[in-house]
């Protein structure tokens, strides 16, 4: 049994404007939260471009966990983690978010958290195995063309 759900999305062919834009990511990305039903506790951004390329860094803190954003605007690229503890979907977030911005070409893993060994129990006394994450497996990736 996992205790929580995580995804890693991975955007390019973003538009440099998404990719610069970080008050507006961070805003999007807590309505998203919200909308899915998750409580946005705190959030932060840092605007890249001084003395680095040109981006930024933006985290929501949830109740549930996290949803952050790190962008490389000269290259179009987005990457996005989402973390959420119980039964919430993280995927619900990036739907969301797709329906107000333009996140390009997005692909994602997911991962579950905190898979107990095989032949341990977990808090409650069930009995888990622990399924080994491949990077490389194609059922760990998939290819969002349309939500």
């Amino acid at each position: 049994m996992e205790k929580g759900h995580h995804i890693l999305i991975d955007c390019r062919n973003v538009p440099r404007e998404v990719c610069l834009d970080d008050g507006k990511m961070l805003d999007v990305m807590a309505r998203s939260a919200s909308k899915a039903g998750m409580h946005v506790i705190s959030q932060v951004r840092y605007h890249f471009g001084h003395n680095s390329a040109p981006g930024f860094t933006c985290v929501c803190l949830l109740d549930e966990s996290h949803v952050s954003a790190h962008t490389y605007a000269d290259l179009g690229l987005i990457a996005l983690d989402v973390f959420t503890c119980g039964k919430t979907n993280p995927a619900k977030i990036l739907e969301y978010m797709r329906e107000e911005l333009d996140l390009g070409d997005v692909t994602m893993k997911t991962l579950p958290r905190f898979m107990n060994p095989e032949g341990e129990t977990d808090s409650r006394g069930e009995e888990t195995a622990l399924e080994e994450y491949n990077p490389q497996a194609e059922s760990n990736e998939k290819a969002l063309v349309a939500i």
